[in-house]
């Protein structure tokens, strides 16, 4: 439209404009089809993206038909979804993840989704635009680039924003993040942690909780994946310790215990007690999602529920012991050739340490030259993730193996 003789051009969101040109698994998506094209007969084994390989549950697979075939009757059929999600998934999750752990969530305070990618991101709703945020470093991307889209990151200088306060999660200190020494308002935890592939010591979360009480603070903690957890000394939910009700919100997916990444279907708990400001952020996101979400699908939550069948469990117990004898072939095949490794133990991923000094992006271009291997560059993930190398257990056991035997081969002492 012209005013005045002069084009008024539609103002957007210049935020975008500050942020890196790519996003880090576009990047390596390019990478890959760039070596694919050059090189058409390889055989390309990927083991960077988090994504699953097996197959659905068959308890799932077989709840799903059974929602579909009542969709397609007249007498069965449901159009559109609770906002928050159907009671009969609600009521499961609560049973089963809580309850069973002595925690006390009720079922209204859990809000099913498309995924905690999505949750983890759109939670930065409920906070001001000059909130303070505090993340680990290396993160996962999508908590840093979601708030530097809201405009709450600063500007984009040496590789890091200038108003996110960072979290060094290095070997000296175990990999585990130190309570900050500034004022924070949002504080993202991910444990089993990505990229790192560690957990933390219930005595450890006890006190970031502790903190986050006394100081006002809001605990974002992703645990979606918790179910890959097999040592003791450590929680599968916030809420198991004390006072996390008062300070934390917690999400979850279905997407890697359960293998939902192609389905989409997670959860996020807000507990009723949890208030800022005078206000209840249960509500605040209650109304975020009636505004904004219109559910998710009837088939999809009746493949969640199936989850918490008995077979359902039995089938998502045998899919988790896959891939963390994945984790342990890649962790301990690296070992024994000379890298160091972490996580993989409680985790499916494994952090390695790029050989010889080397960078992380440059020891990715090599492993796809050299062993037409794929992995994530630490440096991907931030900076204290330079020289550091992140290999996922999600492929085929065939193709781990193959995997390893590649750059155990060329890499090996």
């Amino acid at each position: 439209m012209i005013f005045g003789g002069k084009i008024s051009v539609a103002k957007i969101n210049e935020n975008f404009v500050k942020m890196p040109a790519s996003y880090l698994f576009a990047e390596i998506g390019r990478r890959v089809s760039e070596y694919e094209k050059n090189n058409p007969s390889a055989d390309v084994i990927r083991l960077g993206i988090g994504d699953v390989t097996l197959p659905l549950p068959a308890a799932c697979v077989e709840a799903m038909k059974k929602a579909a075939d009542e969709m397609g009757r007249a007498e069965t059929f449901r159009g559109y979804p609770p906002d928050y999600g159907y009671d009969f998934l609600r009521e499961a999750i609560k049973k089963h993840d809580y309850e069973a752990r002595g925690v006390q969530i009720e079922a209204d305070e859990i809000f099913v989704s498309d995924g905690a990618k999505s949750d983890s991101s759109s939670i930065g709703e409920l906070f001001s635009d000059d909130a303070v945020l505090a993340v680990c470093d290396p993160v996962y991307p999508v908590y840093v680039d979601s708030n530097a889209i809201a405009g709450r990151a600063g500007d984009y200088e040496g590789g890091k924003w200038s108003r996110i306060v960072y979290m060094p999660c290095r070997r000296e200190n175990g990999f585990l993040p130190e309570l900050p020494a500034v004022h924070v308002d949002m504080i993202y935890l991910c444990f089993p942690n990505n990229p790192l592939g560690v957990s933390i010591p219930k005595r450890e979360l006890q006190k970031w909780v502790d903190f986050a009480n006394d100081t006002g603070a809001v605990i974002l903690y992703d645990s979606a994946y918790e179910s890959f957890i097999t040592e003791d000394d450590t929680v599968h939910s916030i809420f198991e310790i004390k006072g996390a009700e008062t300070c934390a919100i917690e999400f979850r997916s279905f997407s890697k215990t359960a293998g939902f990444t192609g389905v989409r279907c997670a959860y996020t708990v807000i507990p009723k007690s949890l208030v800022r400001g005078g206000v209840s952020l249960h509500k605040m996101w209650s109304r975020r999602q009636s505004t904004k979400m219109n559910g998710v699908s009837y088939v999809t939550q009746r493949a969640a529920e199936a989850v918490y069948s008995e077979a359902g469990q039995r089938e998502v117990k045998a899919h988790v012991e896959y891939y963390l004898e994945n984790a342990r072939i890649i962790r301990e095949g690296l070992l024994s050739a000379g890298f160091e490794a972490y996580g993989g133990v409680n985790s499916p991923y494994v952090w390695m340490k790029t050989p010889d000094g080397v960078g992380s992006w440059e020891f990715f271009d090599a492993l796809l030259e050299g062993c037409a291997v794929v992995g994530t560059p630490g440096a991907g993930f931030g900076a204290e993730g330079e020289g550091y190398f992140r290999l996922t257990s999600f492929g085929s056991r065939e193709n781990t193996k193959r995997a390893l035997s590649r750059i155990v081969d060329k890499y090996g002492r």
